[in-house]
């Protein structure tokens, strides 16, 4: 039996040594707090290793056991910025523990769910280990920039190969089984620069680019309506427009940039394919248009009767006395560098999402604890631990 209150306060002070180890982007910096999860897993007896591509953004992967199936639990530790400094109401790197909360920046994006890792972690280890199979933990940066530095470098360089993801996220402790595509897209139109007392001397870029957009919107948007699963709607949006260096020229050149996001049944290249078919489409000439794809990831869905979303709801059930629900995810998560892989990825922890890049940023602890019951249910659900599996 486990001691919820002696747990509560593991948890908070895990929590507390974290919000205190500062990785904001920018600048990113994840050395610090990879270290303190590097030492004390390595400490319980994970084998670690830290991999880093890019100066300052540091990865951990700490991993025990053996074999298949291969369960990683993620967390990424880097969180935006404090913002404006005069809306917060204590200091946003020292953990404030109010009224059952703790606040603090990163609270809950994402580092209640590292501590309730930590804790499980090293709980594996009391418990005697995996039965079978290996379980990892790993602890990334360059999530909140939508980087390739993080997670997507350990998938790239072989250092994670999961059977089965479960990513730290604000679900308040139910799951998120299926996400959306991302895909960026810009468009470039080109023009001839003119003084603007002549504006018919010029070929205007800002204008050509309007024209663009237009009949992308009156094309496309009628089209993506239609596209929906269950709560999921298939969006783009245009993020931003750039042209004209001063008021009395007409611009030679204008850039937008467009935000797609895919259900999980579309692919980022059949969704660039039609966007730059319609961009084509549109009426301008050939070689004053062009467009970039600049990134992009397919989404992805857990199958309902799989073992981790199956496993995942019987320990919900159990821990929470409910049923599990199944939320909708606005945005996206690390868990799309592996979309392709014929994984199952599920997003799950503590904290609502609403708090996430907030002021005052803050999560229960009541809810950091059911996440590290739960989530120590689900190891024993999966792999077994000890000798008897409990």
């Amino acid at each position: 039996m486990t001691d919820r209150s002696a747990l509560a306060a593991w948890l908070t002070e895990c929590l507390s040594d974290l919000i205190a180890l500062p990785s904001p982007v920018p600048p990113g910096d994840t050395t610090r707090i990879c270290a303190y999860a590097a030492e004390r897993l390595a400490r319980a007896g994970y084998r670690t290793e830290t991999a880093r591509r890019a100066p300052g953004v540091d990865n951990l992967v700490a991993s025990l056991g053996q074999g298949a199936p291969h369960l990683v639990f993620n967390a990424h530790v880097d969180t935006v910025g404090v913002g404006e400094r005069a809306l917060w109401r204590t200091d946003p790197f020292q953990a404030t523990v109010r009224d059952g909360l703790v606040i603090g920046l990163g609270a809950g994006n994402c580092k209640a769910s590292m501590a309730a890792q930590l804790w499980l972690a090293e709980a594996i280890v009391r418990a005697g280990g995996p039965r079978h199979g290996t379980v990892s933990f790993t602890f990334v940066g360059d999530e909140e920039t939508l980087g390739p530095d993080g997670m997507a470098f350990l998938r790239e360089s072989g250092r994670v190969k999961p059977d089965m993801l479960v990513l730290g996220a604000q679900t308040e402790n139910q799951l998120i089984t299926a996400e959306r595509g991302v895909l960026w897209v810009a468009i470039e139109a080109r023009g001839r620069a003119a003084h603007a007392g002549a504006p018919e001397q010029g070929d205007n870029a800002i204008l050509r680019m309007l024209r663009v957009l237009a009949h992308l919107e009156r094309a496309l948007v009628p089209r993506l309506a239609a596209r929906r699963d269950g709560a999921m709607a298939s969006t783009i949006n245009l993020g931003m427009i750039r042209g004209g260096h001063n008021t009395n020229v007409v611009p030679s050149a204008c850039r937008a940039e467009i935000d797609r996001r895919l259900l999980p049944g579309e692919t980022v290249d059949a969704a660039f394919d039609e966007i730059a078919a319609l961009v084509a489409a549109a009426g301008e000439p050939a070689d004053r248009v062009t467009v970039e794809r600049l990134r992009g990831t397919n989404g992805f869905r857990a199958p309902a009767d799989g073992a981790l979303v199956q496993a995942f709801s019987a320990a919900i059930a159990a821990e929470i006395g409910a049923p599990a629900r199944f939320l909708n995810a606005t945005g996206v998560s690390d868990g799309r560098y592996f979309a392709d892989d014929g994984i199952e990825i599920v997003n799950f922890g503590p904290g609502a999402g609403a708090q996430g890049h907030a002021a005052n940023e803050s999560v229960p602890i009541d809810q950091i604890v059911q996440a590290a019951l739960i989530q120590r249910d689900l190891v024993a659900r999966l792999l077994g631990l000890g000798a008897d599996g409990g």
